[in-house]
């Protein structure tokens, strides 16, 4: 029996509870950065060489330059992540180097955080927390009005045949959109039903025209979160954008949606809708956004990812913004579900290593 080991680099620590899936694995000898901080570019670099396989983060960037100082042996990149934007596919491609990701496993974390975001920018926690944290609360004093917002539940006042109903009443339908209807859209869309929503509206290219919707997958999906048969369809921009009450963000980046939410696209929104971006932060362009805060083409925003991060200082355009909800960058960030994506990149670059199947890895060829 051969005792020969292949070199594995770890970006990051994977923790107690998955580590032991690399450290039991005899035929395996493991380079680890030691601190809990990015890992050193020049470090990875010159700790790459000889690798067959290396666990990298969102913020490893994975390009020629490294698979060059790898060299010949690399056989598996593996990333703690469901995104790859920071990977040439391209390259591992050419060079014939699988790649392991981590999807599924943070889709309910994800979607739970867009549900969060949206009711945090429809009802205005950002300027009212402030107010309690500056201790200003008793200088505003209540009023029928003070501190409201679009609610996303639905609700309908009472009708009364001896008073008309006033002409701006509350309506009892909220529609959402979606950009991108994937396994995390769909979760979202679950998770709004018990809010009373009724009416969903999406688009799953930015790029493209309307296409006809599939009917029987979109009417099989309302049936299994309990709504009404033909309250799920496909749009084009012009109309997600119009129609939305609140609109989910939800598609992959690179160049093909890069800055797919622009000025165009925001000026036909609805005074009232409240945009959500917990996906990528180069599908929104900030400055464009900052733009309809200000001018209040659009009620709210609630982001997780923003273009640039995580350099997003405190006098970011949309950080000055009262209306705007930032997170860093959290969605994810259960211990649930970053057990689960460590446990994947482990197992990911073990079995690329070693021939067996990957449990989740991104097929190049369809790329």
């Amino acid at each position: 029996m051969s005792d020969k080991k292949f070199k594995v680099v770890i970006c990051r620590d994977l923790g107690p509870d998955v580590m032991p899936i690399l450290t039991s694995r005899k035929e395996l000898d493991l380079t680890i950065w030691p601190h809990q901080t990015p890992c050193d570019r020049k470090w990875l670099l010159e700790n790459i060489q000889g690798a067959a396989g290396v666990v990298v983060m969102l913020s490893d960037k994975v390009n020629d330059e490294l698979l060059d100082a790898a060299g010949s042996s690399l056989k598996v990149v593996s990333t703690m992540s469901v995104g790859y934007e920071h990977v040439s596919l391209d390259a591992l491609k050419n060079r014939n180097i699988k790649l392991g990701y981590t999807p599924d496993v943070l889709t309910d974390a994800v979607a739970d955080i867009a549900v969060m975001l949206a009711l945090m920018a429809g009802r205005n926690t950002k300027e009212t927390m402030h107010i309690v944290d500056k201790g200003e609360w008793a200088n505003h004093t209540w009023s029928p009005f003070s501190f409201c917002g679009p609610q996303l539940s639905t609700s309908s006042l009472p009708i009364s045949p001896d008073f008309p109903r006033p002409s701006s009443a509350t309506k009892v339908e909220r529609t959402v959109g979606f950009l991108g209807f994937g396994r995390i859209a769909q979760a979202t869309l679950a998770r709004l039903v018990p809010f009373g929503v009724t009416k969903c509206i999406y688009s799953t290219n930015p790029s493209s025209t309307t296409k006809p919707s599939d009917r029987s997958v979109d009417d099989a999906l309302a049936e299994r979160i309990h709504l009404p048969k033909g309250s799920i369809y496909r749009v084009d921009q012009q109309m997600l954008a119009k129609e939305s009450d609140v609109l989910f963000v939800l598609a992959p980046g690179g160049p093909a949606t890069y800055h797919v939410i622009d000025e165009d696209f925001l000026k036909r929104m609805k005074k009232t809708a409240i945009l959500i971006n917990p996906s990528r932060g180069t599908l929104v362009d900030s400055d464009a956004l900052a733009k309809a805060l200000k001018e209040q083409w659009i009620w709210a925003a609630g982001l997780d990812v923003v273009e640039g991060e995580p350099n997003v200082a405190a006098d970011h355009p949309l950080v000055q913004e009262p209306r705007c909800v930032i997170l860093p960058h959290i969605g994810s960030a259960t211990f649930e579900t970053r057990l689960g994506m460590a446990t994947l990149a482990a197992q990911n670059v073990v079995a690329g290593i070693l021939g067996a199947q990957m449990p989740t890895e991104l097929v190049l060829s369809d790329k």
